[in-house]
């Protein structure tokens, strides 16, 4: 539900009452994407969505086990909004690049919406040009050849269809869309990614991204809001804005930051005025804002989410006023970011999540009861 597609939907609705000649009109039902838009700028300033990366897929110790999570193993309810990654899907495979099985992701996510949560799904994609290389592979220069005129103009498009039809089949039992928010290209201020910074010039990723969500539209897929998410390597507007392909394409304002997050006292100062970067050109453009990817790998700051993370997003009004926080996934005792139920830092996570403005699935139920 990007801004272009809402202004040309009034459009429409407003000649409709023209043409009906002062007949009453009844009133337009929402899409499922303006409903979920509503809801999360209800939460500004007042609370805010605990989110985690494949968090019903697998975790410490598990995989694909009906009820689980390393959520609700330690804090006693799911998170409120739950990442998924798409990587691989645009190559026609079965399992995304951590071997989710896209099958099992569609489940979730309809779960998940049953259940009043939202999902959020990153895009990590092979290179159109040469499929062999992964999102991390940065020995050549990608997206030029993605756009209109260039050598796998096409091949990239029938990639986003490949989206597409998966996206199309994210339904609810009554056959209706459920809404979702999709984050493409993010961190592309970094470069780690083939269409990141070091390959990549601005105005070639914005053209990237907006190819992508015109690509989506133009297949009939209109149920998302759209994240905009570069890495910590800003300190400006300007400088967030360096790759944003404008208001028309975008509904979330986020930023992903792990370093700030950990790099003491200097680093936290640092995350505060990116996220208030953030916050304050949502407020100009009437979106909201999210720190949309963050966390301390293995957690090995045992205080790590009530002095660093609230730290952060409890420092100003401005930093008040991000909608959700996600951090990354569970792979295993190497690699995780919610401590398990013996770990030191899980008493601190409990009393991170039990704060009044933190959002588990049911608080966010209720929350939207009473607002």
């Amino acid at each position: 539900m990007n801004s272009k597609y809402l202004k040309y939907s009034s459009l429409l609705v407003a000649l409709t009452g023209l043409l009906a000649c002062g007949s009453p009109q009844p009133t337009e039902t929402p899409s499922p994407a303006e409903v979920l838009m509503d809801q999360l700028r209800s939460l500004q300033g007042k609370a805010l969505l605990f989110g985690h990366q494949d968090d019903l897929a697998y975790g410490i110790g598990w995989q694909y086990e009906e009820g689980q999570s390393d959520v609700k193993r330690t804090a006693g309810d799911y998170p409120a909004l739950f990442g998924w990654e798409l990587g691989g899907l645009e190559l026609g495979r079965t399992r995304n690049l951590d071997r989710v099985p896209f099958d099992k992701m569609r489940s979730f996510a309809q779960w998940v919406h049953a259940q009043g949560g939202v999902n959020t799904f990153s895009w990590h994609p092979y290179s159109p040009v040469d499929t062999s290389k992964n999102a991390w592979v940065v020995d050549e220069r990608v997206v030029e050849h993605l756009l209109p005129g260039g050598s796998h103009h096409s091949h990239f498009l029938a990639q986003v269809d490949q989206l597409a039809h998966f996206f199309k089949s994210l339904t609810t039992p009554e056959g209706g869309t459920l809404p979702f928010i999709f984050r493409p290209w993010h961190e592309m201020d970094g470069g780690w990614f083939w269409w990141g910074a070091t390959l990549t010039e601005p105005e070639e990723l914005q053209a990237l991204f907006r190819l992508t969500i015109d690509r989506l539209h133009e297949q009939g897929v209109d149920n998302f809001l759209v994240a905009y998410s570069p890495d910590r390597n800003f300190s400006t507007e300007a400088e967030y804005l360096s790759w944003y392909p404008g208001d028309d394409y975008v509904d979330i304002v986020g930023v992903d930051n792990y370093w700030d997050l950990n790099q003491g006292a200097e680093g936290l100062s640092a995350a505060i005025q990116k996220l208030e970067i953030a916050v304050q050109y949502a407020q100009k453009t009437d979106k909201v804002a999210a720190l949309t990817e963050t966390g301390l790998d293995r957690i090995e700051q045992a205080d790590w989410y009530s002095a660093n993370l609230a730290g952060v997003l409890e420092a100003s009004e401005l930093t008040r006023q991000a909608v959700y926080v996600m951090v990354w996934r569970n792979h295993d005792l190497s690699h995780f970011y919610v401590p398990h139920p013996e770990h030191e830092a899980a008493d601190d996570f409990r009393h991170f999540v039990g704060g009044e403005r933190y959002l588990l699935l049911s608080d966010w139920q209720q929350f939207k009861n009473k607002n």
